[in-house]
């Protein structure tokens, strides 16, 4: 049994947490409200994370320091360079692993499914950020001051997850009422589970060949938005699913009120064409399969 430290209390977090804790080890979660679940084994500490001091105490004797964080998107710039250089310093100071959870932002456009191989080429400024990210870790990795990995996730969906179908289509599909989304709803999308996302970062954490690299996580095959309205709707028992796309006036518009509609042109392209993620080499190497898509639907209802 070891002590593993995670910073973030959101649904990732929480899901790692209670993986790790079902595996016989304890957690302490961190977050800047004491936030987290509960739970014998788990202890949940107040702390600022960007206090590089504080947060490599409270890693001391740590196996790992687990990255759940979850800055809002508009505030990137600002609050996420200085969170991941005290991550990274904490784990250095400790000698715990660092193991961060990210997603394809990264990669920028391309054309055909992802895998880990692929070069982070984007160049729209928010999304180098996580690229620059696991580039730093990996340099200090390569260097011998850390060990690191990271996890790639596709768009969230699961028990309050945040992501554009999960705020927009799932709850107007649950109320029989039409979603008005910014997508084409005929190309098919990956989506990531909370759950699977919380199990893989448990193993990377614990498995020593996960260090080094990063990893997909294990996500269902792809599905249309309209194919994914429609199965959710049978599942509730909702009538059929009305789907509109939102016109860019609109999205414009909304940008004026809403931060999350402001910065979504700049990941637009992920729902005008096919965007998949192959997670081929974590089920391979660890094991882990995905869950069903349909029985993540029945967590989100």
């Amino acid at each position: 049994m070891a002590r593993h430290v995670i910073v973030g209390a959101g649904p990732v977090g929480s899901a790692t947490a209670r993986h790790l804790v079902e595996l016989g080890h304890t957690v302490r979660v961190v977050t800047r409200r004491g936030q987290g679940p509960e739970h014998p084994a788990i202890e949940r500490v107040a702390a600022d994370a960007t206090d590089t001091e504080r947060l490599a105490g409270l890693t001391r004797g740590a196996q790992a320091l687990y990255n759940c964080a979850n800055p809002p998107y508009h505030r990137w710039p600002e609050l996420w360079p200085p969170l991941a250089a005290s991550l990274l310093a904490a784990a250095e100071r400790s000698g715990a692993v660092l193991v961060t959870m990210s997603n394809l932002y990264g990669y920028g456009p391309v054309a055909g499914p992802m895998t880990e191989d692929l070069p982070l080429a984007a160049t729209e400024p928010k999304l180098l950020i996580r690229a620059r990210m696991w580039t730093e870790a990996r340099a200090a990795h390569e260097a011998g001051r850390v060990r690191a990995t990271e996890a790639r996730a596709s768009d969230y969906l699961g028990p309050d997850a945040d992501s554009m179908i999960s705020k927009l289509v799932l709850p107007r599909v649950r109320a029989g009422r039409t979603a008005l989304v910014p997508a084409n709803f005929d190309v098919p999308h990956s989506f990531s589970y909370t759950g699977d996302a919380g199990r893989t970062l448990a193993v990377l954490g614990t498995d020593e060949r996960a260090w080094g690299r990063p990893w997909h996580v294990p996500t269902p095959p792809p599905i249309t938005i309209r194919e994914l309205a429609s199965r959710y709707a049978e599942l509730v028992g909702a009538p059929p699913p009305r789907l509109r796309r939102m016109p860019t006036p609109v999205l414009l518009l909304g940008g004026l009120f809403s931060a999350d509609a402001r910065e979504f042109p700049k990941v637009r392209y992920q729902f005008e064409r096919p965007f998949v993620l192959d997670s081929t080499a974590a089920q391979k190497t660890f094991g882990l399969e995905p869950t069903p898509t349909d029985e993540v639907l029945r967590t989100a209802s």
